[in-house]
């Protein structure tokens, strides 16, 4: 068998089903267990047990697909057209979605992909054997995609590419066969630290370190439980993750959009207002999101986070009367977060009126209106 053609053809198979880049590399991911231990040690994982409990699995990708030799990593671009984050992020009476999220669920799309790209390679190869993985078992994706040259790893921890910036999914597709292997690029962050400088939470603790327990994608996706109020108001109008170490990246000046149809975004969800949102029960929520990743936080946090969106949001006695009616149907951690919502609403309206009020007294003893 011709391993180096071989290499050459899934190159180009992953590019006409879609893939921007295929990569290949080892499996062997034993320089990451330290780095990854000392992670988990430091608690910075948070609720996501799940990551503690594979921890040793997830340097061990041979042990997830016996007799692996071979990482092949892809990437797809999602980014859509008109993303229209400053439009949304600007108007904290929108809601803001992960721009990842708006279109279909990614998992279901790139799996296949990868199934067919599979299949193409057992085609020419009757002895492969493979297994695909998109974020789907406990498998270290970033560290294989860097070693397969897809991009080095950025000060945020996401993977980046000069040509493409990081708005795109990766997927692996284990092997048994000995292909020969990509090297890696150079890391071009240089002395650049915009993604750690406009955290609005400072998630990004040093260079390379992300502590979920601080990042908005982990507290409005990740976590099941109460926000924790300090990073209340720091979330503003983010009802599901956050871009903005993504949106701040000078390499992501060069990024391009995706082609993909079903990544396009769902027109209720692209700037959606908060209390259109906010009046969706159960029912709605569940066939607005069907074959969105947006469902699988379920109901109650997405209460959970809009509450706190309307918190930030400015005062309004809409809202307030809004967040009043849902109250006593709400589960008791919605309540929690409705009730500081509520603080917050009445305070801001509590402030307007005083304004208002100073304003009408000063026009009243014919004071300028600006005084």
């Amino acid at each position: 068998m011709d391993y180096h053609q071989l290499a050459a053809d899934i190159k180009q198979w992953g590019r006409d089903l879609g893939f921007q880049k295929v990569g290949i590399t080892d499996v062997d991911l034993s320089t990451e267990q330290q780095h990854l231990e000392r992670w988990l040690a430091a608690g910075m994982h948070g609720d996501m047990e799940w990551m503690a409990r594979h921890a040793e699995l997830r340097t061990r990708p041979d042990q997830l697909h016996p007799g692996a030799v071979r990482a092949i990593s892809v990437r797809m671009n999602y980014l859509p057209a008109e993303a229209g984050f400053a439009k949304t992020l600007k108007n904290p009476r929108l809601g803001y979605i992960s721009r990842y999220a708006l279109g279909r669920d990614y998992h279901k799309l790139m799996r296949k992909r990868l199934k067919q790209l599979g299949d193409k390679i057992q085609a020419a190869c009757a002895e492969l054997d493979f297994r695909p993985f998109v974020d789907s078992a406990p498998i270290m994706e970033k560290p294989l995609a860097i070693k397969a040259g897809l991009g080095w790893r950025g000060k945020h921890t996401l993977v980046l590419d000069e040509a493409h910036g990081s708005w795109f999914f990766l997927g692996e597709l284990l092997v048994n066969l000995p292909l020969p292997m990509d090297s890696p690029v150079a890391e071009k962050c240089g002395s650049c630290s915009a993604c750690m400088t406009i955290c609005p939470t400072q998630a990004i603790v040093e260079p390379y370190v992300l502590d979920a327990r601080r990042c908005i994608s982990y507290l409005t996706i990740e976590l099941k439980q109460s926000i924790p109020e300090e990073f209340r108001p720091l979330i503003g109008n983010r009802i599901y993750g956050c871009d903005d170490c993504q949106l701040i990246c000078p390499w992501n000046r060069y990024a391009h959009l995706t082609d993909e149809a079903d990544f396009s975004p769902r027109q209720h969800l692209h700037a959606p207002e908060l209390l259109q949102l906010w009046a969706w029960d159960e029912d709605t929520f569940l066939r607005q999101t069907e074959g969105s990743p947006i469902r699988r936080i379920g109901h109650e946090c997405w209460q959970r986070n809009i509450a706190v969106a309307l918190g930030n949001a400015p005062a309004d006695a809409a809202i307030i009367d809004a967040l009043q009616q849902r109250r006593d149907s709400a589960s008791a951690m919605v309540q929690e977060h409705i009730d500081w919502a509520l603080a917050r609403q009445q305070a801001g309206l509590g402030k307007v009126e005083k304004q208002v009020l100073r304003l009408v007294r000063a026009v009243e003893k014919g004071m300028p209106r600006d005084a």
